[in-house]
């Protein structure tokens, strides 16, 4: 939202326009990712949007919100402020309605109507986000039809903890074997995990390692302990009646990756296909040469050391095997766009080798 007078007042410069437009759109894609965690935009053809401002001043963010909305087809958008100057109200085209408590005449500034104005931080939103979404019965697209529920898995004296997605019919089925420092709630993983639900597949996002187990790195690098509660989870998956006829993939990223092929590389393994994301396959070290599962590695192209050992590890392997290079991507893709690029990449993967040829063929075009 662009106010040409401001602009002539100031004498900002397209320069400096498109130097503030890399910088905003690197921090709204970080809180894409972090806010949604890994929930999918919801859908607003045929609904009534409310969008909520704690004040307007000048009107630009309500207007542009307004015009997302939208665009994002609402048939009808409100617009609800506790404040706003009276000569803005007016002027409003945007909205179809405005619903305003306090029409200032005198107005200086949003803040002066507060008793506490401060801002409120990114953790905290995301634990608004998380309550509403507990409260709120998840409205799916018929891609993301399917049943979500947490579940404990059976690992010798322990139980796993793991959130599982099934479609309505669930031909493919990925676990995530998360890395070190992660867990299931991982906002990365949970993204990845939402364009995967989005191709049609189920999903299974696993804590490898107990939260006391975890305070120990050791346990972090023990592939052979994480090898072992990934198989014990794929032989779940495989004795549960939603899931038994599913085939299933692994997706991997840091330790993850290097689990997902030594479990892989089992003889009994039914493994139909392999995706790691910045992973470390060469922790699977001799067991490298016995894994016969496609297998893709994802490497950002900013992230030398990992793209060294990836190369090291493809050399060792004898399955169809795939290195992809997102440039400009470092280890945690971080970069605007690398993860939702990883993410594309990982669910063709899964796609080609997971689902029927009929249902691959009805995905998205932009996912094939």
């Amino acid at each position: 939202m662009l106010d040409s007078r401001i602009i002539a007042a100031t004498g900002v410069t397209q320069e400096d326009m498109s130097a503030a437009e890399r910088r905003e759109r690197d921090l709204l894609e970080s809180r894409v990712v972090r806010y949604r965690q890994g929930r999918p935009r919801r859908d607003l053809h045929g609904c009534a949007a409310i969008v909520v401002d704690d004040g307007c001043a000048t009107g630009s963010t309500a207007r542009v919100a307004c015009r997302v909305a939208r665009q994002l087809g609402a048939t009808r958008v409100i617009l609800a402020v506790p404040v706003a100057p009276a000569r803005l109200l007016s002027s409003l085209t945007e909205p179809d309605d405005v619903v305003c408590l306090v029409s200032a005449q005198d107005f200086q500034a949003v803040g002066y109507h507060y008793r506490d104005f401060a801002p409120t931080g990114d953790e905290e939103v995301v634990q608004l986000l998380d309550a509403a979404e507990q409260r709120l019965p998840s409205v799916r697209n018929a891609e993301h039809a399917g049943v979500d529920e947490e579940v404990e898995i059976p690992s010798g004296a322990l139980r796993l903890r793991g959130t599982l997605h099934l479609p309505a019919r669930c031909d493919g089925l990925v676990v995530f074997a998360h890395g070190s420092g992660s867990s299931r709630h991982s906002p990365r993983n949970r993204f990845v995990a939402s364009v995967l639900q989005g191709a049609g597949l189920g999903t299974l996002l696993l804590d490898l390692l107990t939260p006391a187990e975890e305070v120990d790195r050791g346990n972090v690098f023990d592939i052979a302990l994480l090898a072992q509660r990934l198989t014990a989870a794929t032989l779940w998956l495989g004795s549960n009646d939603g899931t038994s006829s599913s085939r299933i993939g692994y997706f991997g990223a840091s330790t993850g990756a290097g689990a997902a092929l030594w479990a892989a590389a089992e003889p009994e393994a039914r493994i139909a296909a392999i995706v790691s994301r910045g992973g470390r396959p060469d922790l699977a070290g001799p067991r490298l040469g016995s894994v016969r599962t496609p297998t893709l590695l994802i490497v950002g192209g900013a992230d030398p050391q990992v793209l060294a050992l990836n190369r090291q590890a493809m050399a060792m392997m004898r399955s169809p095997t795939r290195l992809e290079i997102i440039p400009g991507a470092t280890h945690l893709f971080e970069e605007p766009g690398t993860l939702k690029h990883a993410a594309s990449l990982a669910a063709n993967w899964f796609v080609h080798y997971l689902l029927p040829a009929q249902a691959a063929e009805s995905m998205p075009r932009g996912l094939l």
